[in-house]
């Protein structure tokens, strides 16, 4: 896809008057959908029931109440929808809507869970992650609580009030790093190459980002991120690419990939440092085929 993700579906929410979401308790879904609404529109954000005008109005956002799905009247309610639909979440209507869902999907590990937290409730979803029921609320954070108790006591929140300031900031970050994760997702792919190393039977995929201007932001993150995009998770086993703080290579697992140890080349010359733990190193070596040999030096095939 060519286009501007982060412009599609601007023309419908131009010129919003207000947001209006379910009054009670307060959800992740509805919050996030508002805090990225509030980032690119500041109005009020009213808690309570919808009116009949507020929903044939496409100048009032209704998010998460309402019974509709109707992004041309920017309806996103996804509670009517049969209980065997893929899960989904009021955020997920919203990104949908704004051309930013793919990458959201591709770029947030956290957005399926949140879908599946919001239409199919925490056992269901401790049961898809594999992990015991409690552990779902062991992973909360007194951030993610505290926003949401904000949110919820109020009925009007509005530019210059202290949740409503929080929530533009949330809303651009998420904003703003979906756009830098595309933006390096783009670079990376248009300069990275596989190599392809070989032991008796055994094969090592790794992925190289060489040095180039401009320089990349985050260049390990940034191979990683194009490694799940590419599908490449299950062969690629090491990510080579610049050292912010020197002229030289970083080398990792990717993934904690198991067959690599990297503090078995710690004594090389051109290794300035190696993890005790063994998953990465910073050489000054700069040709591939030294590189490699590193590689090959930290790699006992399993």
């Amino acid at each position: 896809m060519t286009h501007d993700r982060r412009g599609l579906g601007a023309a419908a929410c131009a010129m919003l008057s207000r947001i209006v979401t379910h009054p009670g308790g307060a959800h992740k879904d509805e919050l996030l959908a508002a805090c990225v609404l509030v980032a690119k529109h500041p109005v009020p954000v009213h808690r309570r029931e919808p009116t009949a005008e507020d929903l044939s109005d496409e100048a009032v956002a209704v998010l998460d109440v309402g019974g509709q799905h109707d992004p041309q009247r920017m309806n996103f309610d996804h509670h009517h929808f049969d209980r065997e639909h893929p899960p989904t979440c009021c955020l997920s209507l919203l990104l949908q809507h704004l051309g930013l869902y793919e990458d959201a999907l591709q770029f947030c590990d956290w957005l399926p869970t949140a879908e599946w937290f919001d239409s199919r409730g925490p056992n269901a979803t401790a049961q898809w992650l594999g992990v015991p029921r409690r552990a779902v609320s062991q992973l909360n954070s007194p951030i993610d609580m505290t926003l949401l108790r904000g949110f919820a006591r109020g009925t009007l929140h509005r530019p210059g009030d202290t949740i409503y300031e929080y929530m533009r900031l949330v809303g651009q970050d998420l904003l703003d790093f979906l756009a830098d994760a595309r933006a390096r997702l783009d670079y990376v792919a248009q300069r990275v190459s596989r190599w392809t190393l070989q032991r008796q039977d055994h094969e090592l995929q790794i992925i190289f980002l060489p040095r180039s201007e401009p320089a990349a932001d985050e260049p390990s993150r940034a191979v990683a991120s194009y490694v799940r995009a590419e599908g490449l998770h299950e062969s690629v086993g090491a990510l080579v690419y610049p050292d912010r703080r020197g002229t030289g290579y970083g080398i990792s697992r990717y993934e904690d990939f198991a067959g690599l140890d990297f503090s078995k080349v710690e004594a090389e010359a051109d290794v300035h440092f190696a993890h005790k733990r063994g998953f990465m190193c910073k050489t000054s070596a700069t040709s591939a085929a030294r590189l490699q040999e590193l590689i090959q030096a930290a790699w006992q095939p399993t």
